[in-house]
């Protein structure tokens, strides 16, 4: 699929692993997709940490979209990160009314008890920093490297009132957020 796509976005270390078609954006860089119509859609790298930050497993990268001409209407993908201090940044620059979260809680042997994606409790944190986003969570099924599933990631919203916020896709079907 990746030779099809126009242009693939990634970190440095992914593009000149990729070559080709791909793209390295660094955070807080943008780029602006040309279009047949105007506005353009701006892309914007975002800090991502793929774990504890004593365990370097290799750059990752989030985005943040939105039409050129409405900077006020973002859309926040994480990536596979954790929540730390970058991810806070992003809140505070941008006024993000969707965000996407790799969420699941990933754990993998090389890294022992630590986890690469946000855990639900992190979620919850985005939440409360993305204030009344819509929190669309991804990433959290179908891998046994997944220790938090839907369930706890819903229990996580309902306890601190949040359960609204949620969209949950469903697999092969679209999904409408009214910003």
């Amino acid at each position: 699929m990746l030779p099809r796509a126009k242009t693939v976005f990634t970190t440095e270390e992914g593009a000149k692993r990729l070559g080709g078609n791909s793209a390295g954006l660094l955070p807080w860089r943008g780029v602006d997709l040309p279009s047949t119509q105007p506005p353009s859609l701006r892309v914007v790298g975002a800090p991502a940490r793929h774990g504890p930050e004593h365990l370097n497993r290799g750059a990752v990268t989030g985005f943040i979209m939105f039409l050129a001409d409405s900077a006020e209407q973002c859309v926040y993908f994480s990536g596979d990160t954790v929540w730390y201090e970058g991810v806070a940044e992003v809140a505070r620059r941008f006024p993000i009314r969707a965000a996407i979260l790799n969420l699941g809680a990933a754990r993998v042997a090389e890294v022992g008890p630590f986890h690469l994606t946000m855990t639900a409790a992190e979620a919850v944190q985005a939440a409360r920093a993305f204030s009344g986003a819509a929190i669309i969570p991804l990433h959290f099924e179908g891998w046994a490297h997944f220790t938090e599933n839907r369930e706890i990631i819903s229990h996580a919203f309902a306890a601190e009132g949040m359960s609204d916020r949620l969209h949950w896709p469903e697999a092969g079907r679209p999904i409408q957020i009214d910003l």
